[in-house]
């Protein structure tokens, strides 16, 4: 799993990278929870999206927002980080030029981020939003969501009411051709702990049904 370091809007931005097996392998972005509350791409929910991706032969980047280790700049409430994870996707792309597929996923304010790279780039087929918190950041953006995805959280999440992550899938579920799938994993809370394994197979159960349902696409 290579170190990587690639220019950002604001300096180097610090990654790990591990690719693919083949040419045309799909790709994946994993985006990291909020800086100011120690958020890191070494954060242990980051690392599992991370793993379960290359388990399943994607091509994968985690990588440090501006100001997190040793990524430069200092955070920027959002803005700066939503044009580091589109400079960490060309990155991403420029190495993947033959890739067939495109996802992002990310947890809590990497859910955030991951939400609004979604609207401003087409080839992203994919999303995985664990935690997002509907309650803190404004999700309106999302008019019309362009891409189907799953939505994980925490039965016991004490940082985001469950009822506001429903309200926004369900609103996200009321637009033609998308399929947004919410799943909710007992006894986790906001960060999966002790419930990592559980997460994966969620995720990786909707990873199944994508490759096998073109309806869920």
């Amino acid at each position: 799993m290579p170190e990587v370091i690639f220019n950002g809007p604001e300096g180097r931005l610090e990654g790990k990278y591990h690719p693919g097996p083949r040419p045309d392998s799909p790709i994946a972005l994993i985006l990291h929870p909020s800086p100011q509350h120690g958020g890191s791409m070494n954060n242990k929910v980051v690392y599992t999206l991370f793993h379960t991706f290359v388990k399943r032969g994607f091509a994968v980047l985690r990588f440090n927002f501006r100001g997190v280790g040793r990524s430069q700049g200092v955070f920027s409430k959002g803005e700066g980080e939503l044009s580091d994870a589109a400079a960490a996707l060309d990155w991403l792309q420029a190495y993947n030029q033959s890739s067939r597929e495109c996802w992002i996923a990310g947890c809590s304010f990497g859910a955030w981020i991951g939400m609004q790279l979604l609207m401003r780039r087409p080839e992203i087929t994919g999303f995985i939003s664990v935690a997002p918190p509907a309650n803190m950041y404004d999700f309106t953006f999302l008019a019309p969501c362009p891409s189907s995805g799953l939505v994980l959280t925490g039965e016991k999440d004490e940082m985001v009411p469950y009822e506001s992550v429903k309200k926004l899938v369900d609103k996200l579920n009321q637009q033609k051709d998308i399929n947004v799938q919410h799943d909710i994993v007992p006894g986790a809370n906001h960060f999966f702990q002790g419930k990592l394994e559980e997460m994966d197979e969620a995720v990786t159960g909707y990873l199944d049904l994508r490759d096998e349902s073109p309806a869920a696409r």
